[in-house]
């Protein structure tokens, strides 16, 4: 579904502009450097990080940039088998991976429970493979932890979840393998297209609305 908008978005653009840059920040092939992976940042001191997968990695990184204690978030693949995985490799829907957002925040401002308060009604928990319109196991819903501790609070946060949901939480705890950055073009994708891919505008912005967050 995400491809059919990002066509869209390359129609528009192609034929209202002739600036490189703006063809790239829609997705479309661009230069080398919008399609090489983007750099994990480091987790500093007195910070802490989850991988939230929560359907699109558009929307999971346009709600939690706005999060208040929220230092950087970065979309890219996690829980596949195939090592170094492009987005048109992901989409195959094959690899095993799930679109996911690489989150660090700082424990001083917010905390791990803050964090997953905002997941669970970002997406739906209940919807096996599919967020919407995009379906497929990449758009599983999952928390990847690095600690014992990050497990415990997920299995705690998922059971006072549930409570609000007449059917199963299908969202899958699991302990974070290799996260792979997805594309330069990914990063930072609704502030840069929300005037450009129609997905934007139809998906995210109702999203981030109705968690009170800016449009």
């Amino acid at each position: 579904m995400k491809y059919l908008y990002i066509l869209i978005a390359l129609v528009t653009v192609f034929a209202t502009s002739g600036n490189a840059d703006d063809k790239v920040a829609a997705g479309s092939t661009g230069t080398d450097t919008a399609h090489m992976h983007a750099n994990l940042p480091k987790v500093p001191e007195g910070a802490d990080s989850i991988i939230l997968a929560a359907g699109c990695f558009w929307c999971t990184e346009a709600i939690y940039q706005q999060i208040p204690g929220v230092i950087s978030v970065t979309s890219g693949y996690i829980g596949g088998t195939v090592p170094n995985p492009t987005y048109a490799r992901v989409c195959e829907g094959d690899t095993g991976h799930a679109e996911a957002a690489f989150i660090v925040f700082d424990t001083k401002k917010t905390s791990q429970d803050k964090i997953l308060e905002y997941f669970w009604v970002m997406h739906d928990p209940t919807s096996l493979n599919r967020q919407g319109h995009d379906t497929g196991t990449q758009y599983r819903s999952g928390i990847f932890y690095h600690s014992d501790a990050q497990k415990v609070i997920a299995e705690k946060s998922k059971a006072e979840a549930a409570k609000e949901f007449t059917k199963p939480i299908v969202t899958e705890i699991t302990k974070a393998s290799e996260f792979y950055t997805a594309e330069n073009y990914h990063q930072d994708y609704y502030r840069l297209n929300k005037d450009k891919n129609p997905y934007c505008s139809v998906v995210i912005s109702p999203k981030l609305r109705k968690l009170g967050l800016k449009d």
